[in-house]
Order: structure tokens, then C-alpha cells, then sequence
């Protein structure tokens, strides 16, 4: 007897080609997303779309509901070059053109019985005059799917960088005004304003390597523009200890008094990492009792180094797609090291850190379900899980798809960092950054991704895929496009003159800020913190005359 799988979707799609007017009166992008099954399915979102709009007679039909043996699936009509769909609904939905199959698009981890909510995309490289959109179980396994409330809804590259827009303004800033009076409480007008934003509250950083150590123009260069750091490899076990029982950590000592001096946060990368080929030979070697040892007093280790340094742990990297230690140990060994990490440091943030969660979905280990599921279990065993790592190590990313996955892992609650970003090393350098800026667009723009970190430690011989610049710190097109960025996301320098009520406002980005008021030859002045919110904040400075 065949299971029946039920699910609904939603489609939203992305025509690049078409332009639209400065004021918008496009639609605005729906976040919502579920992670539990529901009894019922919910209603399309966008009132279905484009489904919901087939001509009654005459015009475009721009899709057909088709249903078959291996699968329900969609004929789509007209779609256009540079074409992004963006969708929700283990089901996987694929796409085919008459150019091109796209493996994955989505996918849900569909349960029997209940409806299962699929969200995801993509993005046409030809136009097409009919595609299938298909959706088929990943294992093979003979199952009957249903669709409900589908929908498919087209925005423009001018209207999706309106949202984009639109949540960086809602979310990463927030209205000020500054209020000036004499000693007396009487408003001043005409006093000169003059704010200038001193630190950033939204942590966007790059990994470091050993190779910043002793090297003044590397330092310069970064503290110049990132707030956040993290040490590409000199934190892993297998750089702190290389032969048992010697333990040094000279270099990490080293690379975080740079840190500190430099006013930078840090991320803690890793306690151990599930690959077996990032772990110490000696360790491989140890079995049973004398790997427990081993991995006992390597935590204890670490964390009495740095108890307290590092605002997050990337406790057991990889864990998704690797499981050298809870084969050796036993399936409670990962948590036994989240548990032994809070212990430890009660106040950093424990991370679940892995590849493939929002750089595809054609990973079966690390789909977003798979990611909720696993993380949800630690959960219930009773793991301070805090939060959710995304590397995004990208090659051509997929943005609708990035979004609805970061759309689902919200849900959860949990702060969510993009890790390790960058884009491979297959590409060529001006392609690298045009996706890099797609990436980190998406990533800042989505009101729960909380950092971001890029994956861009320098070398002489280069970086893991992407470098920022070339070894005499002069930008590669992808530095062009971190630096435009960091002007953009930035308030910088503010001046004006108070109105008739003493006052003067501006919309800032979160972060602290100094100002000063001046009234003739009388100055004043003061700090104060955009910390969001809808809420206007206030500040008076009072001028003594």
C-alpha cells in the first residue's frame, strides 16, 4: 500500500527583465514558513499567485496542474531569462526547461498524514517557452504526493531589491531625534547637529589566519573594516595539540590579543570538527577509554584557555555530514560535548555549524529539514543548542531558494549567522564578487541572520577560495564589492540645523553615535545607541549660554 504524502507550496517568482517605476507598487515578500506539520493546509500565500490568475478565456495560461504515477508537476508557460521562482510548499521539487534540468529547487522532509510545507527557488540562465516543475521522493520509496495551495508569484530585480531595501529599513535602522535646549529647558533653533556613528551593532567579519601576526599593513587593513573575527584554523585541535599531550596555544594566544586590542569580537572555530580528516592522527589512532580522555581533556583544555573570550562555539563542526566521534564513542557523544561546553562557558553561544544548508538543497544530509530535525533532538536531550551556523561556501547561488531556507530556520528563534562565506574558486574573480554581493545582500537584508563572516583569510599563496585582495592589500572586484558594501550599510557623518522646536532627526543605522551641538561658540555634546525597534529614540543635549 503506497503512503500519501501531502504538502503545499508556494512559488514566487523572480522576472529580472522587466522594469518598474521608482515608486513601488509591486508585491512585498511573505517570509512565512512553517516547520511543523499542519492538519489542514494553510492558504496559498499571495492568494496564489500567477496560479490564481489563469485567463478565463483567451490570454496566457501560464501553468497546468498535471498529476502521474512518479509524481505531481506543473507546466509553465513564457518563463524568461534571469527569472527567479521562489517557492514553498523527503519531497524534492526539480525543474526542466528545454535547456537545462535544475536537480533541486526545494525540499521537505514530508511526513504521512499531514501537510508538509515546501519554500524554495530558482533562477532561469535561458528563457524557456515550457518548463515542468516536478516534485519526486528522494529515496525511491513508492509514495503518493499531494499539492495544495500552490503559488507562484513574479517579482522584478528592481522590486526584489525594493524588499531587500525595504527590511534593511525596517530592521538594521531606526529614527533619532536630537533635541537641543538651553540650560533652562527653552529650545534652541538654528543649532548646528553633527552625528557621527562610532561602532556598528550588526557583526559582519572575516576569518583570520596566523599570517595577520607581525603584519602591520594585513591589521590595518582589517580592523579598517570588519568588527568580528575568526581564526580560520588555529583554534582546531589539530593546531593546538599535534602530537598528544602538547598543547599550545602561542598562536591563538597571539591572535586574539590582536582581537582584543582592536575592540573585535570573535567566534570560538571549533572544539572539534566530525570529519576524520581534520583530526589529529594521533586521535584517529585512540579508541574507546583513551578517546574519551583524549576528547575530555581537550575541552577542558580549551575552555579553560578561553572561558569567556569567544561569543560563539562552533561545538561539533559538520556534524550533518560527519560522525567520527559518535561512531568511536557512541551515539551520545555530541551531546556530551555541547554539555560539557556550556559547563565550561555558560555564557558563549553553542552553534551547530555545516555546509549545504542554504548553498543548495540537492544535500540530502543537509537540507533544511534535516538541519531542524537534528538540532531539534539535541534539543529535547536536553543540549543548549543557541545557534544556527550556515557556511555558505556558494558557487552560483540560489536566492530565492537562500531566502526561503533562512525563511524556515526562523521559525526556530535561534540567532542565525552566515559562517564562512564565499564563493568558489571555479569561478572567475568578476563573477565571484557579482555573487558575492547577491549573497550578502540576501544575508543583511533578512531580518534574522544576526553576523555575517566571510570566509577570506589571507595567505601568500591565496585564500581557502576567495580572496578580498591580492598580497599587497590592493582589492581584488570582490573587495570592490565588501568595501562598497560597508559604505552603504553605514550612517557615517550626519549634519544639520535644528528646526523650530530645537530638534533635528535622522535615520540611522544601529549602532553608537556621538554627536555634538553647537550654538554660536557654545558647544555640547553626547553619545547614545540605536539599538532598533519601530520606536523613535530621543536624546537631548542642553548648551549652557
Amino acid at each position: 500500500m503506497q503512503d500519501i504524502i501531502p504538502f503545499f507550496i508556494l512559488l514566487v517568482l523572480f522576472v529580472g527583465t522587466c522594469l518598474v517605476s521608482p515608486l513601488h507598487d509591486g508585491p512585498m515578500y511573505d517570509s512565512t514558513a512553517y516547520t511543523e506539520c499542519k492538519e489542514e493546509p494553510e492558504k496559498p500565500l499571495y492568494n496564489g499567485g500567477v496560479f490564481e490568475s489563469q485567463p478565463q478565456s483567451g490570454g496566457v495560461q501560464h501553468a497546468i496542474a498535471l498529476y502521474a504515477v512518479d509524481g505531481p508537476s506543473f507546466i509553465l508557460h513564457s518563463l524568461t531569462q534571469d527569472t527567479i521562482y521562489s517557492f514553498s510548499g523527503l519531497i524534492r521539487a526539480s525543474l526542466q526547461t528545454e535547456n537545462e534540468t535544475y536537480d533541486c529547487i526545494g525540499t521537505v522532509l514530508a511526513k504521512s498524514g499531514c501537510w508538509s510545507f515546501l519554500k524554495g527557488g530558482f533562477l532561469l540562465n535561458w528563457p524557456s517557452t515550457s518548463s515542468m516543475l516536478f516534485f519526486q521522493n528522494t529515496d525511491g520509496k513508492d509514495i503518493n504526493i499531494e499539492l495544495a495551495s500552490p503559488s507562484l508569484q513574479p517579482f522584478t530585480k528592481q522590486q526584489w531589491r525594493f524588499n531587500q531595501e525595504y527590511l534593511i529599513n525596517t530592521h538594521r535602522k531606526q529614527a533619532v531625534t536630537i533635541h537641543v535646549s538651553d540650560s533652562n529647558g527653552k529650545r534652541m533653533q538654528g543649532a548646528t547637529i553633527n552625528i557621527e556613528q562610532i561602532s556598528k551593532d550588526f557583526p559582519f567579519g572575516s576569518a583570520i589566519a596566523k599570517t595577520i601576526l607581525g603584519n602591520m599593513p594585513y591589521q590595518n587593513w582589517f580592523v579598517k573594516r570588519f568588527n568580528a573575527a575568526v581564526f580560520e584554523n588555529e583554534l582546531k585541535w589539530y593546531a593546538t595539540e599535534p602530537d598528544q599531550g602538547k598543547v599550545n596555544y602561542t598562536i591563538s594566544d597571539q591572535m586574539l590579543q590582536f582581537v582584543r586590542a582592536n575592540k573585535i569580537i570573535a567566534r570560538g572555530h571549533n572544539i572539534f570538527w566530525e570529519d576524520p580528516k581534520y583530526t589529529p592522527a594521533w586521535a584517529r589512532n585512540l579508541t574507546g577509554i583513551q578517546l574519551q580522555a583524549a576528547v575530555d581533556s581537550r575541552i577542558q583544555s580549551l575552555m579553560n584557555q578561553y572561558r569567556e573570550e569567544f561569543i560563539h562555539w562552533d561545538v561539533s563542526n559538520e556534524m550533518l555530514h560527519f560522525d567520527f566521534y559518535e561512531k568511536r564513542l557512541g551515539p551520545d557523544a555530541t551531546l556530551h560535548f555541547f554539555e560539557t561546553a556550556h559547563k565550561s562557558d555558560p555564557l558563549a553561544t553553542l552553534f551547530m555549524n555545516d555546509f549545504n544548508v542554504v548553498e543548495t538543497c540537492s544535500d540530502v544530509n543537509s537540507t533544511v529539514d534535516t538541519y531542524i530535525s537534528r538540532l531539534r533532538e539535541l534539543q529535547q536531550n536536553g543540549v543548549f543548542m543557541d545557534g544556527i551556523g550556515l557556511e555558505s561556501h556558494f558557487t552560483v547561488p540560489n536566492l530565492p531558494l537562500m531566502r526561503a531556507i533562512i525563511d524556515k530556520l526562523a521559525t526556530l528563534n535561534l540567532p542565525i549567522w552566515l559562517t564562512e562565506v564565499d564563493i568558489s574558486k571555479t569561478l572567475d574573480k568578476d563573477t565571484q564578487a557579482i555573487y558575492l554581493e547577491q549573497v550578502l545582500r540576501e544575508g543583511f537584508s533578512h531580518p534574522s541572520v544576526n553576523g555575517i563572516m566571510l570566509w577570506t583569510a589571507l595567505h601568500p599563496q591565496g585564500c581557502y577560495q576567495m580572496c578580498l585582495t591580492d598580497n599587497d592589500f590592493r582589492n581584488l572586484p570582490s573587495g570592490d564589492v565588501v568595501d562598497k558594501l560597508l559604505q552603504e550599510w553605514q550612517t557615517g557623518h550626519a549634519e544639520g540645523v535644528t528646526d523650530e522646536h530645537g530638534s533635528y532627526s535622522i535615520f540611522g543605522f544601529l549602532g553608537e553615535y556621538r554627536v555634538t551641538a553647537t550654538y554660536g561658540n557654545k558647544t555640547a555634546d553626547t553619545t547614545f545607541s540605536l539599538c532598533g525597534g519601530r520606536e523613535t529614540k530621543h536624546v537631548t543635549i542642553s548648551i549652557r549660554l
